[in-house]
C-alpha cells in the first residue's frame, strides 16, 4: 500500500452553513481547510467574505490554512511590512504569489512575515522540491485548474516539508498517491481545489470520498 499523506488539504471553503459538517469529516479524518483570501474577488465562489471567514475562523475544532492572492499576496512578498491582513486562527499561510523566476528576497520576505503571525509559510513550486526548510512547499503546476502534471517531483527524504496538488479527485487520488511513491514513514500532503467541488462550490461528499480512498 502506497505511503498515506499526514494530512489532506482542501482548499476552497466558501460556505458558513457546512461548518457542522466540516466538524463531522474533520473529526473522522486528518484535513487541513484552506480559505481563500483576495479582498478584489470576496463573496465569489472560494472567496468567502470576511464574515464568512470570521464565522469559519471561530467554530472551534478545525484546522485552517489561508492562501493568501492577489494585491495582498504581492505585498507579503515584496514588501511585507506594508501587509495588513488579518491572518487570526490560521494554522498556516500559503502565499500564492507568481514565485517563476523570483528572487531570494521573496521567500525570505514570506518567511520573516509568517514568523510575524506565528504561523508556518508555505509557497508553491513547479519542479523539483527547493531545499529551502523554513518554508513547507507545494508543487503545484495547475493552480486551481484541476490539471495533472506529466511526472512528480521525487519527496526528498530529508528536507522541508512538501506537498502535491494538480488533478487530484476522487477517481485519481489512489493513482496519485502510487505516482508519488513516499517512503514508508515519510511526511507529505495532498492538495486539491477544483476536484471537490460542483458547480463551483466546495462538495463535501467529494471530500468525504477522497478521505474514504486514502485513509479507509
Amino acid at each position: 500500500m502506497p505511503q498515506r499523506p499526514a494530512f489532506i488539504a482542501f482548499t476552497g471553503v466558501d460556505l458558513a452553513t457546512v461548518i457542522d459538517d466540516l466538524r463531522a469529516l474533520s473529526a473522522r479524518y486528518p484535513i487541513e481547510w484552506g480559505i481563500l483570501i483576495d479582498a478584489a474577488q470576496e463573496a465569489l465562489p472560494l472567496f468567502p467574505d470576511a464574515a464568512t471567514r470570521q464565522a469559519l475562523l471561530t467554530a472551534g475544532g478545525l484546522r485552517f490554512a489561508a492562501h493568501v492572492c492577489g494585491a495582498e499576496a504581492r505585498r507579503i512578498a515584496n514588501a511585507p511590512d506594508t501587509a495588513i491582513i488579518d491572518l487570526a486562527g490560521f494554522s498556516r499561510l500559503q502565499v500564492n504569489h507568481s514565485f517563476e523566476g523570483s528572487s531570494q528576497a521573496q521567500a525570505d520576505n514570506t518567511v520573516r512575515f509568517g514568523r510575524t503571525r506565528g504561523l508556518r509559510a508555505m509557497l508553491q513550486c513547479k519542479g523539483a522540491f527547493p531545499a529551502d526548510s523554513r518554508l513547507d512547499w507545494l508543487f503545484d503546476t495547475s493552480f486551481g485548474r484541476g490539471t495533472a502534471p506529466g511526472t512528480w517531483p521525487k519527496l526528498p527524504a530529508d528536507g522541508p516539508f512538501c506537498g502535491f496538488a494538480g488533478g487530484i479527485n476522487p477517481s485519481t487520488v489512489a493513482d496519485v498517491l502510487k505516482a508519488v511513491d513516499a517512503a514508508p514513514g515519510a511526511l507529505y500532503w495532498i492538495d486539491m481545489e477544483s476536484g471537490v467541488r460542483t458547480d463551483g462550490w466546495l462538495d463535501l461528499d467529494k471530500c468525504e470520498s477522497v478521505c474514504k480512498a486514502v485513509f479507509d
